[in-house]
């Protein structure tokens, strides 16, 4: 099989336990690095193959045209931290989804047509509102204009949606997986309460989810922090795959997520908040056996978050990739 079948098993959940790696996204200032270790291009594309890595992320974010910074919703634009009711929600400037062209993002996902792609918008829209509003002001209007925070998640997950039911079509059988991504926890819980995540965020996150199962898609939910409270309810939701198991953060351990591998698959579990940097290569190693010998056989080895900063030893990777794919 290559590494889109064996990716497939996995998550399917019927793998036989061959190995399957994914590097992560080595940071602009990392790859420079590695390329000098590994005496290859500096490049992404060129660690990618010197890794063997079974994986590549297409982000089809890039297809939205007005090129700003911080993508659709720059602040720049402006914010909803004054916003008090439905009028000042529709005066806002949002995005139009048909400013995309996804000729590029199509012929990403036709390069690498024997790797398992992770694709779809990245669809942040917990962070976007929190940005719209100021964080706290987001949490605070949960409480004091609940009509509020529903009118403009609904804004900004109509975009997004609206981008994805532009994009997928077109995608048909290039890509198996929806990729996208909101970071519900932090180092101990959730941001909010279990009761508050499902009024104000649960709904939206359905529909996003709906998108891409209307596609076919499997559905690969990206959160760091501690999320285990809510992992039934992104179950019940539609999620088949999570990521990246942030090890240290309170209830997402290898042990502690072993209760869902009947309902779901795994991509990360090898710690990179502190493992990664400071372990030795048999280290990793012996980690990715043990992870692997928890949470598998439907696991993807990867780091607990794509981002791998430069202060990640370039032989740490290389050991996790080895020991993935079963060379010692």
């Amino acid at each position: 099989m290559n590494s889109r079948e064996k990716a497939m098993a996995i998550f399917n959940r019927k793998s036989n336990g061959e190995g399957v790696m994914w590097t992560g996204h080595p940071n602009w200032e990392t790859v420079p690095i590695f390329a000098k270790e590994w005496g290859i291009d500096p490049v992404d594309e060129a660690i990618y193959e010197f890794l063997e890595d079974d994986c590549r992320w297409v982000w089809a974010e890039s297809a939205y045209r007005p090129k700003l910074p911080f993508g659709p919703f720059d602040a720049r634009l402006g914010t909803l931290a004054e916003a008090e009711t439905l009028s000042d929600v529709e005066k806002f400037p949002w995005p139009n989804v048909e400013d995309s062209d996804f000729t590029d993002v199509y012929a990403a996902l036709d390069q690498h047509q024997d790797k398992m792609i992770f694709t779809g918008m990245w669809c942040p829209f917990f962070h976007v509102v929190a940005d719209l509003f100021g964080m706290e002001k987001y949490f605070i209007n949960m409480y004091e204009n609940p009509a509020l925070v529903e009118a403009v998640t609904e804004r900004v997950v109509d975009f997004y949606i609206g981008m994805n039911e532009k994009f997928f079509p077109q995608v048909g059988d290039r890509a198996d997986v929806m990729f996208f991504g909101n970071d519900f926890g932090t180092q101990l819980d959730l941001f909010v309460s279990p009761d508050k995540f499902r009024e104000f965020v649960l709904p939206s996150f359905k529909r996003i989810v709906n998108t891409g199962k209307k596609y076919g898609k499997k559905i690969m939910l990206h959160s760091c922090g501690s999320i285990y409270r809510v992992i039934p309810d992104l179950i019940d939701a539609g999620v088949d795959i999570l990521h990246p198991i942030q090890a240290q953060a309170a209830g997402m351990s290898a042990s502690d997520l072993a209760q869902y591998k009947n309902d779901l698959s795994f991509v990360g579990g090898i710690d990179a908040q502190s493992f990664f940097v400071n372990a030795t290569p048999q280290e990793i190693k012996d980690e990715v056996y043990r992870v692997r010998e928890i949470l598998g056989p439907n696991i993807i080895i990867s780091p607990s978050h794509e981002e791998i900063l430069p202060n990640v030893p370039a032989a740490n990777v290389l050991a996790m990739a080895q020991a993935a794919h079963g060379r010692i």
